[in-house]
């Protein structure tokens, strides 16, 4: 679905090449800085990059605002809008990036959507009222609208960039759920994350960067050692296994 090659931007990320299935979803992981926001923004088509991205067999240099909008979402990591609206007309917003859609499917998709991430009840209140936590998953639903198959057949691809920043576990663990949801409708989902325990039982695939290279990738317990992890991130893990899962321990 995804098939990037020698992807690289200067002095931000040394070549890299990797694939994207279908309903696959791979997280991006590494220190701050490493690369990682930078990767996600050139699969977005919103900045130049070298080397090249093949997005359902095109190249993805051809593709037009209007048809990105279509095939796939991107969230990014920004601030919250200075102009004040209600939330519903919000997530309205991110379907006029897809045109006409039923208003029946549209409200359902909506109250599932909302459901799942437990904000439901905050559609008619201004987003300039929200909490963090509250518009971080108001625009992590905006984003699944928008690539939701029942309302866009055409969509393919969500990215994320950081998409847990400022919820709570409980938030998290909602947030996760619904990822996955949305890969298991075919949707392939491609996010940078800073917590390895859910990455290690939440990602499908892994590219662990650093410095701006990519070191290691592949399935999460063949990238996740020890021994690289501890060289990446320069501190003590410890991992364990817990009611037959992994589990990585940090030492200072």
């Amino acid at each position: 679905m995804i098939q990037a090659h020698n992807l690289a931007m200067p002095h931000r990320l040394l070549p890299v090449s990797f694939d994207v299935k279908a309903g696959e979803i791979v997280h991006l992981i590494g220190p701050n800085g490493s690369g990682k926001s930078t990767a996600i923004a050139m699969l977005s088509g919103l900045v130049d990059y070298q080397g090249e991205i093949q997005f359902s067999g095109k190249a993805l240099v051809q593709f037009d605002l209007a048809t990105l909008a279509r095939n796939r979402s991107y969230l990014s990591q920004q601030d919250r809008p200075a102009f004040a609206v209600a939330v519903y007309h919000y997530l309205s917003l991110s379907l006029s990036a897809i045109g006409q859609v039923d208003e029946e499917h549209a409200q359902a998709a909506v109250n599932e959507i909302c459901t799942a991430l437990k904000i439901r009840d905050k559609l008619n209140r201004s987003i300039q009222q929200l909490s963090g936590g509250e518009w971080q998953r108001v625009r992590l639903a905006a984003a699944c609208l928008q690539v939701w198959p029942d309302l866009n057949p055409d969509a393919r691809l969500l990215l994320l960039d950081e998409p847990a920043a400022a919820l709570d576990i409980g938030q998290e663990a909602v947030m996760y759920k619904l990822i996955r949801k949305v890969a298991n409708m075919g949707i392939a989902v491609v996010m940078a994350n800073h917590d390895l325990n859910r990455t290690l039982r939440e990602a499908d695939k892994v590219l662990l960067l650093n410095n701006g290279s990519c070191v290691a990738k592949g399935q999460p317990k063949e990238v996740m050692t020890v021994e690289m992890l501890e060289q990446v991130f320069a501190t003590r893990i410890q991992r364990i296994e817990h009611d037959g899962r992994a589990c990585l321990l940090f030492n200072d």
